[in-house]
């Protein structure tokens, strides 16, 4: 299936699906093509105005969708556990988790919590909300994790001495390790998930205009605008990943166009440093240390 699109999105009617950053850019895609679909869909926010904003277009787009609001900010881990314990109060299961809400490239600052802010943000802030309600997920036959990673991931190295970068920040250093953990933690997740119904994919949108993109340094924006498309195409990687029957558990979705900044989405392959397994566990074991989250896996 070459030109996969939302209209080969299977009927997600009864499906709950909650989709981090569903407010904006690659986020607003994602939860506007799975209500589309019939799934009920949960915004989970940082800005709950710009989230109504959002759910309210949904409704226009697909009148009679099922769009409601979680105020989340990923920057702050006792706000990952009060969004998780108030979805598990009005949510007996979840059928799609979407970690797609991040940050990129931005000048050195921290979370909440101390964490440097793209790795805070991007991987531990995902990490805690994917544990604290990962039981919901497994109550939901076929459910599915995806987590949204880039391209940057091929230029990223987990420096397990140095997470919070405070011997020297390099932005595009920090970001392809936060993205490059995005990847170790699925393919992990994926592991851990053997014997279940439920599985992890990973997706990222190639080259996508997205706000994401406002602390691009110049000439790097200025290279990559023309291979750049919508965020509409942006997010069907995501999509595909979420929702497509023939895709599995551990597999990664991008652009098949260009050197995958483009294009319909495809399963692609990720660089070496993210199928290290021995990488992979040691994340784990510093994300539960650092986060206080551990896994009903």
């Amino acid at each position: 299936m070459s030109r996969w699109t939302v209209t080969d999105i299977p009927d997600q009617t009864g499906r709950v699906a909650v989709v981090t950053g569903g407010n904006t850019g690659l986020g607003y895609e994602t939860a506007a093509g799975l209500a589309s679909r019939g799934a009920r869909v949960v915004l989970a926010v940082r800005n709950l105005d710009k989230g109504k904003a959002a759910a309210d277009l949904i409704v226009r787009r697909t009148p009679g969708a099922d769009v409601t609001l979680q105020e989340l900010d990923l920057t702050s881990l006792a706000s990952v556990e009060d969004a998780a314990e108030q979805l598990r109060a009005t949510h007996d299961r979840i059928d799609l988790l979407i970690n797609n809400a991040g940050v990129m490239m931005t000048p050195k600052s921290t979370t909440q919590d101390g964490f440097e802010l793209q790795f805070g943000t991007n991987h531990l802030g995902h990490f805690a909300f994917t544990g604290r309600l990962l039981d919901r997920v497994l109550a939901a036959p076929g459910a599915r994790v995806v987590t949204v990673s880039s391209i940057g991931h091929r230029f990223g190295r987990v420096r397990f001495d140095d997470l919070g970068a405070e011997r020297g920040y390099n932005r595009m250093a920090a970001y392809g390790q936060s993205k490059l953990s995005n990847l170790l933690f699925t393919y992990e997740l994926q592991r851990r998930l053997t014997g279940t119904t439920t599985t992890a994919l990973a997706a990222h949108p190639g080259g996508s205009s997205s706000e994401l993109t406002r602390y691009l340094p110049g000439p790097v924006k200025l290279a990559f605008s023309p291979l750049e498309q919508s965020t509409e195409m942006g997010a069907l990687p995501t999509l595909r990943a979420a929702t497509d029957p023939h895709v599995s558990g551990g597999q990664y979705l991008g652009p098949g166009g260009f050197m995958e900044m483009r294009g319909y989405p495809k399963v692609v392959a990720s660089n070496r440093r993210s199928h290290d397994v021995d990488v992979q566990r040691r994340l784990w074991t510093v994300s539960e240390e650092l986060t206080g989250v551990t896994f009903p896996v």
